[in-house]
């Protein structure tokens, strides 16, 4: 049984762990302890979902809680995946802010999961990445 929990902010190792088990990490900094527990620890909004002890979905969000909801960071892993953990885990971060937009960039491969379960696509986004410079 998985329990879900928005009460409790993952240790740095609890995170890593995940994030390497849901390929996420690949495209985190988690080896870098002091900017990974600051991305962790600046989460306004984080559900977790456990099976047992064991960290098996996160979502990580920066939220105003009525206009706007940027989920930064959702993940599961790997060997718990397609089991509605990351769909429920979007339920109850959209139910913690009912009012608010979720937004949210893909990583590539998941691309068409997300209108699959409801997103629809913005071609409006910009983005200025942290090694970009305003001109």
């Amino acid at each position: 049984m998985i329990r879900y929990r928005t009460d409790y902010t993952p240790t740095l190792d609890e995170a890593r762990d995940l994030y390497r088990a849901s390929t996420l990490g690949e495209r985190r900094p988690i080896d870098d302890d002091a900017r990974f527990g600051t991305m962790l620890a600046s989460a306004n909004l984080t559900v977790t979902a456990w099976d047992d002890d064991l960290l098996v979905g996160i979502s990580r969000c920066i939220t105003d809680f009525t206009w706007t909801t940027y989920l930064a960071d959702l993940a599961v892993r790997a060997s718990h995946q397609r089991s509605g953990i990351g769909k429920e885990l979007m339920r109850r971060t959209q139910a913690a802010t009912p009012q608010a937009n979720l937004l949210l960039l893909a990583a590539p491969a998941a691309e068409s999961y997300y209108p699959h379960v409801g997103f629809s696509q913005m071609p409006q986004a910009w983005m200025l990445r942290g090694s970009e410079s305003i001109r």
